[in-house]
Parts: C-alpha cells; structure tokens; sequence
C-alpha cells in the first residue's frame, strides 16, 4: 500500500489493517492503529510507520482510546521465510529478552549487525526497540489484569530495572505505572484474584470460524496434556504449556467477543482465555503459543480474496469465511502427534513427561521434552531420531526456523515420509504454503495453499 491507500483506510476505520501499519499524529504525539474510532486527523499531519516501535522509536506514545498495542501482529511474518519474518516471529517468542540480540542473531544464522540493519531498514525499528514495545505491552497487560506489586512486574515483563520500566511506560503510554493501571477499560478483563490466573482477549481480525478449530482441537488432544470439554458453541479448550522460565497451564473460550457495530470495517474481535503461569516471565511466549495454536495473526481478508477466486473453493470459503488453520503450541508434540496420533502421545507424556506440581483436573503432565524422547526405551525409532535432532540442534523446529531447511532435515530423518514432514511443517513451523503430497494444489492458492487445503477437510473433500 502506498501512503494515499493507508489514509484511505485510517479514514474508513478499517480494521482489516489494524497490526498492518499504525499512522501517528504530529499535532498531539499520538499513534493508533487504522480503525481507531476518533476524529480522522488531516493528511499532512499523519505519519505512517510499519510497527509499533518505529512509531515509539519516532517520539510518539499509544493512543489511550484505540489501544495500538493490543491489535493482532501482522500476517506478514507468518508468510514471509526471509530474515526479516524469522526475526519477527522469534522476538515475539521472547528470544531477545532471554537471550539478546546476540542470540537472536545465532538463532537466525547472522551476525548482531547484519540483523540490526535489516530489521532498522525494513521495519524502522531494530530488535531491542522491537522487544521494547513488546515488553510494554506486557507491563500493561499484567498491570491491568493482575494485582501483582509493581516491581514484579517490572521484572516479569522482561525490564532490567524498575527505572527501565517506568522509564518506558512514561515514553510509550504518557502515564505512570500506578496511572497504567488505574486506566484499565471497564467491562474489560476481570483484575485476577489470587490463584485465578491472568485473564487475556487474544485479539484477531475479522471473522473467526471458532467451531472448526475446537472441532480440531478435541478430536486431536492429547491426555493428560489437553482437553475440549463443553457443549459446542461453549466450549474450553485446556492444556499444559512447557515454557523457558516454568511451567503453565491456558483456557481458551470458544465463544469469543466482538467490538461494537459502527466502529469501522469488521475489525475482528477476541477469544477469552486465562494463563495460570509458576513464573510470570512466561507471559509473552505463553500468549504467543496460543496465538501460533489459534492462528489469530492471520489475514482473513488477503486468503479469502485469494482462494474464493477458485472456483472450487469459492462456495467453501462462503460457507466458512476467516477459515483457520491451527497450528501448535509445541512444535514437537505436534511432530509426535503426526507419527503416534494423540493417544500414543498420551503415553509418552505419562512415561517421559514432567508432572505438573499441582495437576489442574485431568491436565497432569507436560509433553516431554527432546532430550527426554532421544534413544528412550519403547519410543518408536522415527520419533527418536527427531528428538535426538532437536535435542542436539540439528534440527529446528522454533518459529524463526528456516521451513525449508527444516523440511530437508526431517526428509533425512528415519522412517520419515513426505505426507509426515508436510504435516509437520504445517503444525511445528505454522507454514501457510503447505502443499501436501498427493493432492492438487495449483499455483494460483499459494501462498495460501495450507488453508486452502483446511476448507477441503472441513468440508469432506479430503480424507484426514
């Protein structure tokens, strides 16, 4: 889009682009997101910029009234395979708060300045600004939702100093953390009591099909790690989450929620969840799992756009428009669940996974981990050597994972087929190009050919 076309949208409210672009304001020092509700400001005094933090980076705080930070993350890194879409996707797992940008770096096989240029060139914003808005965003969250003391949280959003923190919510949100937290939206999450866990709206755009999702979720979940309970249309997905600091457990809500009618073009809405987490550093790649297992960063517009043109797919996509294609919230059960299918994962969770300190009902284990898998007793010869790959990193199978390094990788695995490693790649590595062996998927899907392939199992036209 170019610049013309971006105020077109700022001036229709249109949500499809909320997480696209964010446009600022010279006159009050303020960026919003596309479809923000308040008076359209006049051309020459907006600016538009690709992220949150080149926005922050400029000067500019986060509008109060449309909340910038909170709108769903582009869909562009989860397409794009360069350096740029890998960095995008690792340093919103939280690697550059854990590891820093020498890790992130090693990660994405580049040096520290090679990074640093790319992702200022493209985006206005290098990966510690990146990390930066992030861990703002997450400041607000818990000091909105929670009762945590205030230099907890300082620490559990990945600051290096309470100065640090308070630092950079005055510069991102004009506001204290006390006045932060005071500003929380009535009728918005419930302040978490103690023990309840951190209740979250896990923001998408446009339309969000939850049924087919949830469908997928049961029929695939594995015991003692997940489970769907519920009547349909009311339905809670659970499950355990192995995460860098400790260990978890999330709620997802099928019935989600949607913003008021008349503000802008169908800007999506949310689905509910809560977090119970043994330590609170863990939210951001938590909240990032669940967005990768949901697949609420797609561009529901973009693929219908794309697949309705076919003539095959059209009445599918009509029937089931913003179709979505989960993907995983841990890349090697998804990979185990390809091979075992979910009861076999079951018993590798209860044999080699680790025992939650406190089982939360039917939830009682964590997946196992790599090492825990590699060269184990009765563990099937495939699953082993993939284990034992990623335990020693020959393989990767992490978000900002090269897909097609990767697939090559798994295809010189073992017992290894193509049907399994396209499965894989769709499930571990969220790829929205898949194209399974054996089924037609001409050229004129991509890049979308993964869901494109989901409309045809949805509607029965595929076997699963």
């Amino acid at each position: 889009m170019d610049e013309d076309s971006r105020y077109e949208a700022v001036r229709s409210r249109d949500g499809r682009f909320d997480g696209a672009f964010f446009f600022a304001v010279e006159t009050t020092g303020i960026y919003c997101r596309p479809s923000c509700p308040a008076v359209t400001p006049k051309r020459r005094n907006v600016r538009f910029y690709p992220t949150a933090a080149a926005a922050q980076r400029s000067g500019f705080r986060a509008c109060r009234r449309c909340r910038p930070d909170a709108v769903p993350g582009s869909a562009e890194w989860n397409v794009r395979a360069d350096v740029v879409g890998r960095a995008m996707r690792l340093i919103a797992d939280g690697v550059v708060d854990r590891e820093g940008v020498a890790g992130l770096a090693a990660r994405l096989g580049y040096s520290a300045r090679q990074v640093q240029r790319q992702l200022t060139t493209e985006l206005g914003a290098g990966p510690v600004a990146l990390a930066r808005a992030q861990r703002a965003h997450t400041a607000r969250v818990l000091l909105q939702t929670t009762g945590m003391p205030v230099t907890e949280i300082a620490f559990a959003a990945g600051f290096a100093s309470v100065r640090q923190f308070n630092d950079t919510l005055r510069e991102v949100y004009d506001a204290t953390p006390t006045e932060v937290r005071a500003a929380a939206p009535r009728g918005g999450a419930r302040r978490a009591a103690d023990g309840t866990g951190i209740p979250l709206r896990l923001a998408h755009r446009g339309p969000y099909p939850a049924a087919p999702v949830f469908d997928q979720l049961a029929r695939e979940a594995v015991p003692g790690v997940e489970e769907v309970t519920g009547r349909p249309g009311a339905r809670t997905y659970r499950r355990t989450l192995r995460l860098p600091y400790g260990a978890g457990t999330a709620a997802v809500a099928e019935r989600g929620g949607a913003p008021r009618a008349g503000g802008g073009t169908r800007p999506g809405g949310w689905l509910e969840a809560r977090l119970r987490l043994t330590d609170p550093r863990d939210l951001t790649t938590a909240v990032q799992r669940l967005r990768r297992l949901f697949d609420l960063d797609a561009d529901p517009y973009a693929i219908d756009e794309r697949l309705s043109a076919d003539p095959r797919l059209a009445p599918l996509v009509a029937a089931r428009p913003g179709l979505r294609a989960p993907a995983a919230a841990d890349p090697l059960e998804a990979a185990a669940r390809a091979l075992l299918g979910p009861a076999g994962c079951g018993r590798l969770a209860q044999a080699y996974g680790k025992s939650l300190d406190a089982p939360d009902g039917v939830l009682t284990h964590l997946f196992p981990e790599p090492a825990a898998l590699a060269g184990a007793r009765g563990v099937p010869a495939p699953l082993s050597a993939l284990a034992a790959a990623l335990a020693d990193g020959a393989l990767r199978l992490d978000p900002g994972a090269d897909r097609d390094d990767a697939q090559r990788e798994l295809l010189a695995l073992p017992g290894m087929d193509a049907a399994t490693a396209a499965l894989v790649r769709t499930r571990a590595l969220g790829d929205p190009d898949v194209a399974p062996p054996g089924v037609r998927t001409p050229d004129a899907w991509r890049p979308w050919r993964t869901y494109a392939v989901q409309h045809l199992y949805v509607a029965g036209e595929l076997p699963r």
